[in-house]
């Protein structure tokens, strides 16, 4: 059971140390590129619509809506101070 737990914990760490040097070789930035193409192409070949209707989506979570504005008045206010 232990083996499992930790042998789960040292993968994830790996695999986003991993993650976190690939995304800045040439190799990673062209792969990243290509996933975002191939799931804008998608999105537009099927008519999905991901968090494109902001003005609907806060309408039906008005109070979602309201303590997303509240914390980025709350990061705006602070990277004034600085």
């Amino acid at each position: 059971m232990w083996f499992f737990l930790v042998s789960s914990i040292c993968g994830s760490i790996l695999g986003n140390a991993t993650n976190s040097w690939f995304a800045d070789t040439k190799l990673g930035k062209w792969f990243y590129r290509k996933v975002d193409d191939v799931s804008t192409w998608a999105s537009k070949k099927l008519g999905l619509k991901i968090l494109q209707d902001e003005e609907n989506w806060k309408a039906k979570y008005p109070n979602v809506a309201l303590k997303i504005d509240k914390l980025e008045a709350k990061i705006k206010q602070l990277e004034e101070k600085n």
